[in-house]
């Protein structure tokens, strides 16, 4: 396993629509594994492919740090209600901003072995859902931000 680096906004790779996984080789899952632990060690709660500088559509999340899950070709086939609030990215490190998602996400994606199934989320694992979604389309939170992105004050004993 190894850390990759994480692609910042401004680099062509994070505004690029992602193909689509069609087999699993050795390659995919090493990529898998650097994924999760680029996502940690950075402290993020997601990561997608793109942001790694790979255009394929598989995202990582774990939004506790004990619960990892791993979407291949995620497809969001269901949302409801509407949550409010702060946003950060790490392919935009050092800011935040509001943003809108659903309360609730069902997504359709597969797993390590190709086979399909459904995962349903609420709250930050519903918005981490999204966020990490719209990455493999191109797309990133700052499009969605209500009102000016804003620097991250970290506490002393963060830094």
């Amino acid at each position: 396993m190894a850390i990759r680096n994480i692609r910042e906004m401004g680099e062509p790779v994070l505004n690029k629509r992602c193909k689509e996984v069609v087999e699993i080789t050795e390659r995919t899952r090493d990529l898998i594994d650097d994924m999760f632990e680029t996502m940690y060690e950075a402290n993020g709660v997601g990561l997608a492919a793109p942001q790694v500088g790979i255009l394929k559509r598989i995202v990582v999340v774990d939004v506790t740090g004990e619960d990892p899950i791993l979407l291949i070709n995620p497809v969001i086939m269901e949302t409801s209600g509407e949550q409010t609030g702060q946003e950060g990215c790490l392919s935009v490190p050092g800011k935040s901003g509001v943003v809108t998602r659903p309360n609730y996400v069902k997504v359709k994606a597969y797993d390590e072995n190709m086979e399909p199934f459904i995962i349903e989320g609420t709250e930050l694992l519903a918005r981490a859902f999204c966020h990490e979604i719209d990455h493999l389309d191109g797309h990133l939170y700052v499009e969605k931000v209500e009102g000016d992105l804003m620097d991250v004050v970290m506490d002393e004993d963060e830094e």
